[in-house]
């Protein structure tokens, strides 16, 4: 097994993962949890596919994955702050249900 297709399999993982947490839980932070894993299973995917061979890398997409890991901690702050809102304005940090009538 190469270490590409491995890289990309976990990719694949963590996307399914999170994407199951953020359809299945209700709670905010849950759901920015699980925003967070499929993020961090696409940057897994990219790497999986930025390695050409026995050591060669294509650096433009270790770049755009260091960029977005970046963004992602500053989408992540930016996440908690609003919860944190959300639980001082609403008194809980669950999402009201949706009136399907």
């Amino acid at each position: 097994m190469d270490t590409n297709l491995i890289f990309t399999l976990c990719g694949v993982g963590l996307c399914g993962i999170g994407f199951f947490g953020f359809i299945y839980h209700r709670h905010l932070l849950r759901r920015l949890i699980a925003f967070n894993l499929i993020g961090n299973g696409t940057f897994l995917i990219m790497v999986g596919f930025a390695q050409r061979g026995q050591g060669v890398t294509d650096h433009v997409i270790q770049a755009l994955v260091l960029t977005g890991i970046v963004v992602a901690v500053a989408a992540t702050a930016l996440g908690l702050v609003l919860i944190r809102r959300w639980f001082q304005l609403k008194g809980s940090t669950q999402l009201p249900e949706d009136d399907a009538s």
